[in-house]
């Protein structure tokens, strides 16, 4: 064909020939959008009829063949799109909300010793300033955290006994509950070591907030998956929140005290790190009838054990 077009003859354009253009999809999913030889479908044969019998293509194609396939590949992208942005709306204005709240408060603060410095205890001023620059650096390292999760698993995983960073985390804080350890030693996970310690601090933390007497921590293996079990004999979790509760910014009481309770992004980031390691992360009933949360992620390799 290019020494066609190096003589200066034109190519025979067709007419009747619908034109054919390559749907920019990757995956497997690229597949249902060829024809034969490879070569892209026409659009014409990518449609919608609107006959009374649902979803239909041209020249009398059935559902499960390459048309069919490409219309429902291309309507489950646009949902997933429409489904991100709407995620990414929802956080922003959560997010926008949480970090107004601390900044409204400081300028309230402020406002009034300005007006009122004779009546304006310092020193208490600036214990309440700090509070609230305190919040807000929080809330920003966290939303921080939550957005290099996924990053970090890209390439810093490590074989490591879980059973052993669990003990030497726990030791390492200083709570106001007791932890009482139940551990399991040998399960070895190849893991990014500081997410999975920012998910054991997340769970740990929620752990000592609700619960009343003591916390409950048990590493176990289970078949290829390693458990680690983080309980409290507080009030629970509705099983209606059950997964609600891993979603950002997210509370079971709005009206507790936001000291207390948190910016709620704990558990967000420990969902993330879980699915980021190809685990689970689930929200239970523990022993005790407070809340528990079950984390399940795959064993190491031997290849990456023998390191």
């Amino acid at each position: 064909m290019n020494d066609l077009f190096a003589t200066g003859t034109r190519a025979p354009r067709s007419v009747d020939r619908p034109q054919e253009v390559a749907v920019p999809v990757q995956g497997p999913a690229a597949e249902s959008y060829l024809g034969p030889r490879g070569r892209p479908l026409p659009t014409e044969d990518v449609r919608v009829c609107h006959d009374g019998k649902g979803p239909a293509c041209r020249g009398g194609e059935e559902p499960g063949m390459p048309g069919h396939r490409a219309l429902h590949h291309i309507q489950q992208a646009q949902q997933a799109i429409e489904w991100a942005c709407e995620r990414q709306r929802r956080f922003t204005t959560d997010a926008s909300h949480e970090l107004r709240t601390p900044l409204a408060a400081l300028r309230v603060q402020l406002e009034e010793a300005r007006l009122h410095p004779e009546q304006t205890d310092l020193h208490e001023l600036l214990d309440s300033a700090l509070g609230a620059v305190r919040r807000l650096e929080k809330i920003v390292g966290d939303m921080l955290t939550l957005a290099e999760v996924a990053a970090a698993r890209a390439g810093g995983c490590e074989p490591l006994d879980l059973a052993a960073l669990v003990e030497q985390r726990v030791r390492a804080r200083v709570d106001r509950l007791p932890v009482r350890l139940l551990l399991e030693y040998g399960a070895i996970v190849d893991v990014v070591r500081l997410d999975i310690a920012r998910l054991l601090d997340a769970l740990l933390d929620n752990a000592q907030r609700h619960g009343w007497r003591a916390v409950d921590v048990e590493m176990r293996r289970d078949g290829a998956y390693a458990e680690l079990l983080v309980g409290d004999d507080g009030p629970g979790i509705p099983e209606g929140e059950w997964e609600r509760i891993f979603q950002e910014f997210s509370r079971l009481d709005t009206s507790r005290c936001r000291d207390q309770g948190g910016a709620g992004l704990g558990l967000a980031i420990a969902y993330a790190v879980a699915t980021a390691h190809d685990g689970t992360l689930c929200a239970g009933v523990s022993p005790a009838g407070g809340a528990q949360f079950l984390l399940r992620i795959p064993l190491a390799e031997p290849r990456a054990r023998r390191r």
